[in-house]
């Protein structure tokens, strides 16, 4: 695969798939605060509302799109600035962690009170910390990885 979108999407499908793994291995199955369904129930919340809840299961799998769209949004931002933004090439795992940074700041601060209104206080705790590690592990990290990949076979 020697293409910019092939390597896009490899990094969407790569970095989605661990992101909401571990979101279900460990808000599912580790903590036992919700289901693997509501989890993307909740994701696909951010457009139906409500009614995400109640049309049945279905709403998982546009859950599960969004969450890839959104995952796309960011491999592809990433791979665009890449190439004007040098201190990205210095280390793969900082930038790819302090992408992982952005990316909860982003999601945190800027789309999800745009899309509830209404959202619990943050506190600086451990489920605030471990929603970041996820981000820097599973979105930050491996987006860096396949850009730094792409970019050095061009070069």
């Amino acid at each position: 695969m020697k293409s910019k979108s092939g390597f896009i999407f490899l990094s969407t499908l790569i970095a989605g798939t661990l992101d909401i793994l571990a979101a279900i291995f460990v808000y599912a199955i580790i903590l036992e605060k919700t289901t693997a369904v509501k989890i993307l129930q909740s994701i696909a919340s951010g457009i139906f509302k409500k009614e995400a809840y109640t049309a049945g299961p279905q709403m998982a799998w546009y859950g599960l799109g969004l969450h890839y769209l959104i995952a796309f949004i960011f491999s592809w931002f990433y791979f665009t600035i890449y190439p004007y933004l040098p201190v990205l090439r210095k280390s793969t795992v900082i930038s790819g962690f302090v992408y992982g940074i952005l990316v909860w700041i982003v999601m945190n601060l800027i789309v999800l009170p745009i899309m509830f209104p209404i959202l619990p206080e943050k506190h600086f705790d451990f489920p605030l910390l471990l929603s970041i590690t996820i981000l820097m592990l599973c979105i930050g990290l491996p987006i860096a990885s396949f850009a730094k990949k792409y970019y050095s076979i061009r070069e």
